[in-house]
């Protein structure tokens, strides 16, 4: 998808874009600037998913887990505060992206791109003008 400008609102059409790529697709990246909705689009596509409890940022626990009764499994990534991919590794979490019936949902995720070869949905978020924001979809 190339770059389009969405309010809060349009969250929900991105979520399910996203939602279509799950099938073939496990691990979800959201990348931008501090405020531009990365943890608000993560909320939205397991809303859709079927999360019914709170998701929160995971940003000082570095992932939060989710499940749902048919047996998925969400991990919800915010690495903002690991400074290598070292200390991902340290901290056993690239053992959660190659696992059966999981999806990783990943915000900050550059400080890993050299751990994720498998098939990545991008998803990049900027802020615009009057509460608006542009995202990119790309798929890898």
């Amino acid at each position: 998808m190339n770059k389009k400008i969405i309010t809060r609102q349009e969250m929900s059409d991105i979520a399910k874009q996203i939602i279509k790529e799950l099938p073939n697709k496990q691990i979800v990246t959201f990348s931008g600037p501090l405020g531009a909705g990365k943890t608000t689009l993560v909320q939205e596509v397991l809303k859709q998913m079927g999360v019914s409890k709170p998701v929160t940022s995971p940003t000082y626990t570095y992932v939060n887990v989710y499940k749902i009764q048919n047996g998925k499994t969400f991990y919800h990534f915010d690495l903002y505060r690991l400074n290598s991919v070292d200390e991902f590794i340290d901290l056993g979490f690239n053992e959660y992206l190659n696992q059966p019936n999981i999806w990783c949902f990943i915000e900050w995720p550059q400080v890993i791109d050299s751990l994720l070869d498998k098939q990545v949905v991008e998803v990049k978020l900027e802020h615009e003008a009057d509460d608006k924001r542009a995202v990119s979809v790309i798929l890898k």
